[in-house]
């Protein structure tokens, strides 16, 4: 099968493209560089050198690869940044314009499915728990939450509605592992191991954590079989802040996380720390396994953690 990937040198890009090579398919993966695109072919697969925003450029890529499947992992997450609304800002692009592109240009080459990336963790904070793909997103959400809320959800809609493709929505977890933010050198692993963290008021917010391995696999089920539709992502164990952080820190031999109120998150570090820290409700991952096959080797961010650790 013949699977153009676009963001082949990501996180999960590059991985992801190993394993699709490693199991016979062509693949031909779309990167931002001459120098990722080596990386690219180091793995076994053609790449495509992109400005993902140049629409004419990201057609006739498509159209002269021909995919049977399209997989978009675009993202733009890999330099820290303390103010979260700027570091999402051209991730909310790429999934508020890209992914249209992507999805039209699918289209006109005669493309069978596309698969995207999207996330779990913007379902709105009184929705019943645990939630799955049906429950309400968080459209009433402060910025910057909301605009990622809303980016996601003109992916969505795209990769769901393009007529004559399936669309199969992954709505990844928290992900964890090595090139992470929560990974072994990352930045939130560090300021885990610094004492810099604390739990937010009394820290029920419920992450959906993902390994990136898992979330390959599971994309990589999506690429080979599956109807289409919205997959939630994301392990068995959905984690309370006031759970996983303090049992991060005692991993890692650091300070207790110390505490700080709702009101001094929202100002210090912005309404994303009270939604995930104080919020965020749990998510289930029952439609991905009944339809994708898919079970998380790693089914608790607790095994998962004491592995990076280790």
């Amino acid at each position: 099968m013949h699977v153009f990937v676009a963001g082949g040198s990501g996180v999960l890009g590059r991985p992801l493209v190993q394993q699709l090579v490693t199991l016979g398919h062509q693949v031909t993966a779309s990167t931002h560089s001459d120098r990722t695109a080596s990386l690219v072919r180091q793995l076994g697969a053609e790449p495509v050198v992109l400005d993902a925003f140049d629409r004419d450029a990201v057609h006739a890529a498509v159209l002269r690869a021909r995919p049977e499947v399209l997989v978009n992992q675009l993202t733009s997450l890999s330099t820290p940044a303390t103010d979260h609304a700027r570091w999402l800002a051209t991730t909310n692009r790429l999934r508020a314009e890209a992914s249209a592109t992507l999805a039209q240009a699918a289209r006109a080459a005669g493309t069978r499915r596309v698969v995207a990336q999207s996330a779990s963790f913007m379902t709105a904070p009184d929705a019943p728990a645990p939630t799955d793909e049906r429950s309400p997103l968080y459209t009433g959400a402060p910025e910057p939450v909301l605009g990622h809320v809303l980016a996601n959800a003109a992916l969505e809609r795209v990769v769901t509605g393009t007529p004559d493709v399936e669309g199969v929505v992954l709505r990844y977890g928290f992900l964890y592992g090595p090139g992470t933010a929560l990974g072994p050198g990352g930045e939130l692993w560090e300021a885990v191991r610094a004492g810099r963290v604390p739990v937010v008021g009394e820290g029920r917010g419920s992450y959906p954590f993902v390994h990136t391995l898992d979330a390959v696999a599971a994309t990589v089920l999506a690429v080979e079989q599956g109807p289409a539709g919205v997959y939630n992502v994301v392990d068995d164990d959905p984690a309370a802040q006031a759970r996983w952080l303090p049992h991060l820190a005692r991993l890692l031999h650091a300070p207790e996380p110390g505490r700080s109120t709702a009101a001094d998150a929202g100002r210090q570090q912005g309404a994303q720390a009270v939604y995930y820290g104080e919020q965020l409700p749990p998510a289930s991952n029952a439609a991905a396994r009944e339809h994708l096959g898919w079970r998380p080797r790693l089914a608790s961010w607790q095994e998962g953690f004491a592995t990076l650790v280790a």
